[in-house]
């Protein structure tokens, strides 16, 4: 069975780089058939005050990180930079600063829904180049959690890189999730049917 190649269908008209080192958006990029290549962005996420709409902070984080990631390259290329948060009464959880700063997380989000909000930016490095920022919301309910199973969770490590301090798509931080209501993706964090359809009408007007 020939794979399919999401280049090739969108016609895009220049290579396609993700600035982003997180290997979930790779592993999704990947998994829909897109190709492309990667850079690291230095972006002081710290530096960007949380207290707007959260969508506007993840749109302007995603910005920055898609303009940095240009930058780093030598060739024309359409760049895709993302970010996510979450937000649980008006409270911006980022990504924990320690193991005792997950479990905190862990515990605010215990029997609560609290909603995701990720970020989708696309640069171009050109001639003339273009950006456009989106993003998209969705509501995510906890089980009540047992301290044994937070502490457990977070001995593993694996919250410590991620925003609200927990991974859907991990072993055991899957079972936490009693109900999603919006796109799954965008809590892993590449929301990808928004990403498509952003990409076509980004790449649509390229070639007008």
């Amino acid at each position: 069975m020939n794979p399919l190649r999401l280049n090739t269908l969108l016609d895009l008209p220049y290579p396609l780089v993700l600035a982003s080192q997180s290997p979930r958006r790779s592993a999704l990029l990947k998994h829909i058939g897109f190709e492309f290549t990667t850079v690291v962005p230095d972006v002081d996420e710290d530096a960007v005050p949380t207290d707007g709409e959260p969508s506007a902070y993840v749109e302007h984080l995603a910005l920055l990180k898609a303009q940095r990631g240009a930058s780093m390259i030598d060739h024309d290329a359409i760049v895709i930079g993302s970010d996510t948060t979450v937000v649980l009464d008006g409270i911006v959880l980022n990504k924990p600063t320690d193991a005792a700063d997950a479990h905190r997380m862990l515990r605010m989000l215990s029997g609560r829904t609290h909603t995701v909000h990720t970020g989708l930016a696309l640069a171009t490095r050109s001639a003339h180049p273009r950006h456009v920022c989106v993003s998209r919301a969705t509501d995510v309910t906890f089980r009540e959690l047992s301290d044994a199973e937070i502490a457990a969770y977070v001995a593993t490590g694996s919250p410590l890189d991620k925003a609200g301090a927990y991974g859907i798509q991990d072993d055991f931080g899957a079972v936490f999730v009693s109900s999603v209501h919006g796109c799954y993706y965008t809590i892993v964090g590449l929301p990808l049917e928004l990403l498509y359809t952003t990409l076509r009408s980004f790449v649509a007007q390229e070639h007008v």
